[in-house]
């Protein structure tokens, strides 16, 4: 099949259109690097002319509440529209698990401005939710530091490899749409302070991590149900202490 990933020169987009290729199908990388822009149409037709399917990973560029919902429903509107020229017959779409229960958070609440355009779209489609990815601990880290403390929720959170958010990508591809929405998550589930506490540990930082119930994630409160998923989600099979692992060795090896 030819599969575009929009998005496919990013984190999760270029690991989805390497394993796309080595299923042996045709997997485009459309992204404004390679001459695809979903917001102006640039390249847009001429990228899915011929596509079997369409999987949506792009991230918006600005952070932003207004912004960032600007550029997901005119990316989204564009797409869509597209695609239904193009005759494309599955859209799959790469969202967050738990995106309704933080209307407080500008970016999760673009993202479900987004689900709703898709739904409402005459292109049958698949909605992966997924956790929070292990690549952007060292970003939550930050984004609570004051001082050398960082305050966090004790919050359960259940993170995942981005290899893990990609190979669910992969088979959401290639199988039949559903028409609805699956999750996908870690193996296992943590409270957010020991996380980021773990990471700190494993990369010899000395920030001191502070448990608060009322320390704000993006702008939201946490409960233990914010973050994690419901029943029945698909689990990645690496684990938080061997991704540190893995990510200290490729490190030392450079």
């Amino acid at each position: 099949m030819k599969i575009v990933v929009i998005g496919g020169t990013g984190l999760i987009g270029s690991q989805l259109v390497r394993n796309l290729a080595a299923r042996g199908h045709e997997a485009l990388a459309a992204s404004p690097n390679t001459g695809v822009n979903t917001i102006t149409r640039e390249g847009l037709a001429a990228a899915l002319d011929g596509a079997d399917v369409v999987v949506d990973v792009a991230n918006a560029p600005v952070w932003e509440d207004q912004a960032v919902l600007d550029f997901f429903e005119t990316s989204g509107r564009n797409l869509l529209a597209a695609e239904a020229a193009a005759g494309v017959r599955h859209h799959v779409a790469l969202s967050i698990v738990g995106s309704e229960r933080l209307p407080e958070n500008g970016y999760f609440r673009a993202k479900v401005a987004q689900e709703n355009l898709i739904k409402a779209s005459c292109v049958p489609y698949t909605i992966v939710r997924a956790t929070q990815f292990f690549e952007f601990v060292g970003g939550i880290a930050q984004s609570a530091t004051v001082g050398d403390e960082i305050r966090l929720s004790p919050a359960l959170i259940q993170p995942m490899a981005s290899s893990d958010v990609a190979a669910a990508l992969t088979d959401a591809a290639l199988a039949a749409p559903v028409n609805g929405t699956v999750e996908i998550a870690g193996p296992e589930a943590i409270p957010l302070d020991d996380l980021v506490r773990h990471f700190l540990r494993a990369t010899q930082d000395p920030r001191k991590v502070v448990p608060d119930i009322h320390a704000r994630y993006y702008g939201g409160i946490l409960s233990d149900r914010s973050l994690t998923p419901g029943e029945n989600p698909r689990l990645g099979a690496i684990r938080f202490e061997d991704w540190l692992a893995q990510a200290k060795a490729q490190q030392a090896s450079r």
